[in-house]
């Protein structure tokens, strides 16, 4: 498996890691039109995504949590 292929896969699987969200393929044929520094791009992006993501969940919580006390 080539390192872009590998790349398309971490994609793939960032973006079915999302709850209620339907499984996520993404055509090969991309991997002709985008280098490998554009995967990881969007890869940081994914990642930046889900930390953002937890960490509002988490101010959330802790907001309820402070509401209940």
């Amino acid at each position: 498996m080539s390192s872009k292929e590998d790349l398309i896969n971490d994609i793939q699987n960032l973006l079915n890691t999302y709850e209620g969200i339907h499984k996520t393929a993404i055509n090969p044929a991309l991997l002709e039109f985008m280098d490998e520094g554009t995967l990881k791009n969007i890869i940081g992006s994914l990642l930046d995504q889900k930390e953002q993501l937890q960490d509002s969940n988490i101010q959330w919580l802790e907001q309820f949590k402070s509401n209940k006390e």
